[in-house]
């Protein structure tokens, strides 16, 4: 556990953290800065393209990893047995506790991509396709981090998350990298629809 200044949070975002719990906080939300005018409709649209491209995330990361992930990937990449971020919050929840769930699911999931993203710069380095589409993705779910600690911080001064992440693939055999990978992108492909269900009518305009 580490406790760091809040506004350096979105900096944290930028390098893999895995294996452990991060505690994010600081003395205050800062008054102004973090936000954009626009930035309730930008979230809107950053949950919309991450639904909307995780299937064919999904797809092409099972076809560069070859056999036998492309014919056995119900059995291999079946994510019961990795963590996950619980996310149980619905459309009843109270706005707030669905924006801190968003919150922890994400910067997990930011984590998690960097760790794929690297396992396959050295597994499949002319995959050009499947590393663009990671690097898009990590992209997106950076600038939705940012704007969801906007959203805390401005409508509930929210600068304190307890966030777990997932094992680092550091040191494992290929197959092991190749099958975390299949694991955490499954189960993201199944999240992020429930996810995007969950927000949008909560960022609709007032």
């Amino acid at each position: 556990t580490g406790v760091v200044p809040f506004v350096a949070l979105l900096l944290l975002q930028r390098r893999p953290v895995a294996g452990r719990a991060l505690l994010l906080s600081g003395s205050g939300c800062p008054s102004h800065g973090l936000c954009r005018s626009n930035v309730q409709e930008q979230t809107r649209r950053q949950v919309a393209v991450l639904n909307a491209t995780a299937q064919e995330l999904f797809s092409l990361y099972l076809k560069c990893q070859g056999e036998p992930f492309s014919s056995e990937s119900d059995k291999l990449c079946n994510p019961a047995g990795i963590f996950f971020p619980a996310f149980r919050v619905n459309r009843t929840s109270e706005r707030k506790e669905v924006m801190v769930a968003m919150y922890k699911l994400f910067a997990f999931l930011n984590a998690s991509l960097g760790n794929i993203t690297r396992d396959q710069e050295e597994l499949n380095p002319m995959a050009k396709e499947l590393l663009e589409r990671l690097h898009n993705t990590t992209k997106t779910t950076r600038g939705l981090i940012s704007n969801l600690t906007c959203l805390l911080c401005k409508n509930y001064n929210i600068f304190q998350v307890d966030v777990r992440y997932g094992d680092s693939s550091k040191g494992k055999s290929a197959f092991k990298k190749k099958q975390q990978g299949c694991q955490v992108l499954r189960k993201y492909v199944q999240v992020i629809g429930q996810a995007a269900r969950v927000l949008l009518p909560h960022l609709s305009p007032s």
